[in-house]
């Protein structure tokens, strides 16, 4: 059996504020026995302002969230996975980056988000995430506190083929940190885990934020853990700033995967 915790957030519109209010949350996970804890999506920092938010990124070795998650989970001796942090690589492009921390405090892995929400609405909204972010461009798995995990972010949920390549290729849960805004969050997020966690015989772990942000984002909550035969292990049913413990029994994804075996039984096909 591996404890893990969600940490649900309501992140600030800055680095040393967004630390500031998950430090306490992080410890109370820790001393509740989690040997594996997760974060939302965009952990250390929610800014609207486009503008703004290009002037505060910061590459991760440099960022102050980012640093102080690091020295915590060295400190509390455990396995931190920041859902994501909203960064800069390298060649100063920014990226939404998931960051798998291990107990001695360094960089075990790392994920950038595969898949941007670009959509033009009805009502002649815009959305473009890909005019502030670069794209990532693969698929990764890592092994923490004793489970592989497979990293995704958010908008990921809705591609039912990443999970399935996930699940093909070992994992055993599937990481999915988020900011789902409310209309969607009511109407999408449980059946999408749920989903998500039948179809790969996977255990789910969300972490999400919740409520309302500075800016005016509303962002929905409800962080769950569902288990791989689909049933809801822990909830949050809530948008506040919380931690939700459960523990994960491997021996459940081999027992899902061997009483509906869709991984192996599916077939390559032509068309249409």
């Amino acid at each position: 059996m591996i404890k893990v915790a969600l940490v649900q957030l309501r992140t600030p519109a800055s680095q040393g504020a967004a630390l500031r209010q998950a430090e306490p949350l992080l410890r109370q996970a820790a001393a509740g026995g989690a040997a594996l804890i997760v974060t939302p999506e965009a952990s250390n920092i929610v800014q609207r302002d486009r503008a703004r938010l290009l002037e505060a990124l910061a590459p991760a070795g440099e960022d102050e969230a980012v640093v102080g998650y690091r020295a915590l989970a060295a400190e509390l001796g455990v396995w931190l996975l920041i859902g994501s942090a909203l960064v800069r690589r390298d060649d100063r492009r920014p990226v939404n980056r998931s960051i798998l921390v291990d107990p001695a405090g360094a960089v075990a892995a790392t994920y950038d988000k595969l898949h941007m929400f670009d959509v033009d609405l009805p009502t002649g909204e815009r959305y473009r995430e890909s005019d502030t972010y670069e794209a990532g461009d693969r698929a990764v798995i890592a092994s923490a506190a004793g489970v592989r995990l497979g990293l995704t972010i958010c908008y990921d949920l809705r591609f039912a083929g990443l999970y399935r390549a996930l699940a093909k290729a070992g994992a055993q849960a599937l990481a999915v940190p988020a900011a789902f805004t409310r209309p969607t969050g009511a109407a999408h997020w449980e059946v999408l885990l749920r989903a998500r966690a039948i179809e790969t015989g996977a255990f789910v772990l969300a972490a999400a934020q919740g409520g309302n942000h500075e800016g005016g984002l509303a962002t929905w909550g409800h962080s769950m853990v569902v288990a791989p035969w689909g049933e809801i292990l822990a909830l949050a049913d809530h948008d506040e700033p919380c931690v939700l413990t459960t523990e994960l029994d491997l021996a459940l994804v081999d027992k899902a995967r061997l009483a509906i075996p869709a991984l192996a039984n599916a077939r390559a096909f032509t068309g249409p």
